[in-house]
């Protein structure tokens, strides 16, 4: 009884699955921007910062993050509205801050653009002239 054969090679099976090259490709990220703002904290964010000053005075043997943030969590859940005020105000307080250097990084981003745009425009311009100029004193 004769085998059966493919006429499918092994390679070309490894090309059909799915995935195949990945990691040939390299995904395009976009870089960030370091001079971009950093997101405000939230109120919990605010808290915890002074919570964890507190929790290691206390507990100066404790290298877990995990602890402490555990017990962050439980001491947020615990505090009253009332005990919450400073830190959402602080918090808000950030995020008005935040808007604004957004806000100015943002038309600093548009003028930067606009700028090199105009940069580009002014040489194609200046190119165009010199060549101008090459033609009529070779008449």
């Amino acid at each position: 009884m004769p085998k059966a054969t493919s006429t499918a090679k092994p390679a070309d099976n490894l090309l059909k699955r799915k995935g195949a090259g990945a990691g040939t490709k390299q995904s395009k990220k976009a870089a960030k921007d370091p001079n971009k703002p950093k997101r405000p904290p939230s109120a919990f964010f605010v808290f915890m910062a002074e919570f964890r000053e507190s929790f290691k005075k206390e507990n100066p043997n404790n290298k877990s993050v995990a602890v402490v943030g555990r017990a962050g969590g439980k001491e947020w859940k615990a505090l009253s509205e009332a005990e919450k005020a400073p830190y959402v105000a602080t918090a808000e307080k950030k995020k008005e801050e935040y808007e604004k250097a957004i806000r100015a990084y943002n038309i600093s981003l548009t003028e930067g653009k606009a700028a090199s745009e105009e940069e580009g425009s002014d040489r194609s311009k200046s190119e165009v002239n010199d060549e101008d100029d090459d033609d009529e004193s070779d008449e």
